[in-house]
């Protein structure tokens, strides 16, 4: 499963996440009753949120855990009020009999929630970022590139690195749940309260509309590319089948994935779509990559480029040299004309697979997508761009 690490700035806080089973981002309120860059990127992050992935807390350079993302009628991430997805600011006593989170006055920022259990428990005893960078270098990649964010998704084998190294430390109080040792929790009490309001409402229900509707423009493309991005990801999420049947299916989606190597955290290179799927009832063992360069408007031969990047990168560091396993795509509104034609002698590779005898393999597997928005609908709508 993947895994969460959520930044919180004292104990209190997090005491109080555990003992309630609930995590929710503070987002800055919405200006002109438009969203930003950043709160679309967190709207992604929930978005791809799903039962079984492993919850860790963050607090001065070191990390708590270990919880569980779980189901309360059938989601583990809600919005806190209805319409809470909607870009405009709302007076606290207006909302507070809705809310699935009060946190008091600033309740009205919290947008949206995820709810956990600790599994097995949550350790008193922190470990040190150093300590657990340290632990296993070769398996903590976004690790190291958490900074200025409220919380970093990370993978299956970075996932199992974190219980690696906190089991490990905390041995002693695995198996009790009520010593000195382990954080209590009451969170029988809060999740039952969520699914009293959230029971039959679809009202409590993350959507991508309204992150659409506000910047769509007539021609159907959309002002923001984090935005076509969360959408992209949310769509898949859910289950879109029109989504689905244009990217396929995959076990992990995450976005802005570091793809260059480490250096000052502003001057990296971030994938703006990244998944994979597992073998048909083999997980963890991977079969394929994904990887999704989006652009708003328009892409030429220099975006489709900037996608071969990305693509020799994964060969690299995850598909062990092997091209086969990646798939990617160019989402854009539109491209540069005879771009179609000109997409083998761009992408095309050649590549050795190490077998006896070596064998000669050649990879070209890249779409060329058109997206627009469905204003009926409230999605985006995806379109092979086939050759001319």
């Amino acid at each position: 499963m993947a895994g969460y690490l959520f930044s919180l700035n004292n104990e209190e806080a997090l005491i109080s996440c555990i003992n309630r089973g609930v995590y929710s981002t503070i987002l800055s309120a919405p200006r002109n009753n438009l969203w930003n860059i950043a709160h679309e990127g967190t709207f992604a992050d929930y978005a791809t949120m799903k039962e079984g992935d492993n919850v860790y807390f963050f607090i001065r350079r070191k990390i708590y855990g270990i919880g569980t993302l779980i189901n309360i009628n059938g989601n583990c991430k809600f919005l806190n009020y209805p319409d809470s997805n909607n870009p405009t600011n709302v007076e606290y006593d207006a909302i507070q009999e809705t809310l699935l989170f009060d946190n008091g006055d600033n309740s009205i920022n919290n947008r949206f929630l995820c709810t956990f259990i600790p599994d097995p428990v949550f350790f008193r005893k922190g470990i040190d970022m150093d300590e657990t960078l340290s632990s296993s270098p070769d398996k903590f990649k976004i690790l190291r590139a958490f900074w200025k964010l409220s919380f970093i998704k990370f993978s299956d084998e970075e996932n199992q690195a974190f219980k690696d190294v906190i089991l490990r430390r905390n041995i002693e109080a695995i198996g009790n749940a009520n010593t000195e040792n382990t954080y209590s929790s009451s969170y029988n009490e809060f999740h039952t309260a969520i699914a009293e309001k959230t029971n039959n409402n679809t009202n409590y229900n993350l959507d991508i509309t309204p992150f659409l509707s506000s910047i769509a423009n007539i021609s159907g493309s959309i002002r923001h590319e984090m935005a076509v991005e969360a959408a992209l990801l949310f769509q898949l999420s859910i289950g879109d089948n029109q989504t689905i049947e244009t990217f396929g299916d995959w076990d992990y989606i995450t976005h802005q994935v570091i793809a260059s190597p480490f250096k000052p955290i502003d001057y990296m290179d971030k994938m703006d779509v990244f998944g994979y799927k597992y073998i048909e009832s083999q997980e963890p063992t991977i079969s394929h990559f994904l990887v999704v360069e989006i652009k708003k408007g328009n892409a030429n031969a220099n975006d489709i480029l900037q996608l071969m990047k990305y693509v020799d990168w994964i060969k690299n560091e995850y598909a062990f040299g092997d091209y086969s396993m990646i798939k990617a795509y160019m989402l854009a509104f539109s491209y540069s004309d005879n771009l179609q034609t000109q997409l083998s002698n761009l992408t095309t590779r050649k590549f050795i697979k190490s077998a006896r005898p070596p064998e000669s393999s050649e990879w070209d597997n890249i779409q060329l997508i058109q997206y627009k928005y469905n204003d009926e609908r409230g999605r985006l709508d995806f379109e092979v761009v086939e050759a001319s």
